[in-house]
């Protein structure tokens, strides 16, 4: 065998190159790089290509300053590798269009990818910034990030998918804020139903025995409550104001008594004496003894008492010491027959 010729080797060499810089590049190991004269302006073009995406991301953000906007986040294609210039390995497809787009997330939105938790730190999305694969997988932007530095490989954590494309979404915040939204409303309408219970509670009085007990005693304790609210607070006061007003009735009814019941002459005492003794009663009402006679039945020797008896402006008989003994207990107001409650003038007999 003859030795390999100066051209093979070299094609040798560069294929080994080519390949060895397409592996770096895919595995994202900018250590294991070549160390060579050229190095400095390979890592040129990367960073250069780094600021102008985040250029197009800031002028995404500017155009839609709410945040409910989609983009893609690596809008421009990354450079090809010496292995793919040459034809050694299989240039990288082309970049999705909207309508591949559309495509990928209605998949994403089929599976429910946003409503389950992030696969990398199992937690809900709420409304933290997401990413949407172009193999249909929804992650944490922030999550994705930590798993490609941590991996050193651009590679989806569930199918391994590698040369993925990146599209920010906002699926996850939106529902987090649909399921937000009807727990507020849920709360409101819990909150609205026993604030109305609660109002007609105070005014329908329940069927229940123990509730209908309850709601008396309570509407009970509302009026008490408002009647002590606006009684006077100086009790003395109070009370002095009461003695003062009956004071002053009892000298008017005192006045008026006077002016109907004036004081009677002989005759009307001749009268009344008549009538008394047409009557033919001769018990007094109030011990319910037999009374003293009197001057007419004298005479007769038909003595009953030694007891004197006393004679009312309204025709009625009575002891003089029992009807003393009802003055007195009366105390202070002007009394009134036991019989008749009339106010009276008396005589003796």
């Amino acid at each position: 065998m003859g030795l390999p010729s100066k051209n093979s080797t070299r094609n040798l060499v560069f294929t080994s190159v080519a390949f060895q810089d397409h592996i770096n590049r895919t595995l994202f190991l900018p250590d294991l790089l070549l160390s060579d004269p050229l190095h400095r302006n390979k890592l040129k073009a990367p960073r250069t290509l780094r600021l102008r995406n985040e250029v197009m991301v800031k002028e995404h953000v500017e155009l839609d300053p709410v945040g409910d906007r989609e983009y893609v986040l690596d809008v421009t294609p990354p450079p090809l590798t010496l292995a793919q210039r040459v034809g050694l390995v299989p240039a990288p497809p082309e970049r999705l269009s909207e309508d591949e787009w559309s495509q990928v997330k209605s998949r994403s939105v089929q599976e429910r990818e946003s409503e389950h938790p992030c696969a990398i730190c199992k937690e809900a999305f709420h409304l933290q910034p997401q990413v949407l694969l172009s193999c249909s997988h929804v992650f944490h932007r922030a999550c994705l990030q930590s798993f490609e530095r941590f991996s050193r490989r651009k590679c989806c954590p569930m199918c391994r998918t590698e040369q993925y494309e990146t599209r920010v979404i906002h699926d996850g915040a939106r529902l987090y804020k649909h399921l937000c939204a009807t727990r507020i409303q849920a709360c409101w309408r819990g909150h609205a139903a026993r604030k109305r219970f609660h109002e007609i509670r105070k005014t329908v009085c329940p069927k229940d025995k123990q509730l209908r007990r309850k709601f008396l005693e309570e509407k009970l304790q509302e009026l008490n409550d408002c009647f002590v609210l606006n009684l006077h607070t100086d009790t003395d006061a109070f009370l002095s104001e009461i003695d003062q007003s009956l004071s002053s009735s009892r000298r008017i009814f005192q006045q008026l008594e006077r002016k109907l019941s004036p004081e009677l002459n002989e005759e009307d005492w001749a009268r009344l004496q008549s009538q008394v003794m047409s009557r033919g009663v001769w018990e007094c009402p109030i011990c319910l003894t037999a009374l003293c006679s009197l001057p007419e039945t004298e005479a007769d020797g038909s003595s009953h008492s030694q007891r004197r008896t006393a004679l009312l402006s309204c025709s009625h008989l009575f002891h003089q010491h029992c009807l003393e003994a009802l003055e007195t207990f009366a105390g202070a107001r002007r009394p009134s027959c036991p019989l008749c409650r009339s106010v009276y003038h008396r005589r003796l007999i």
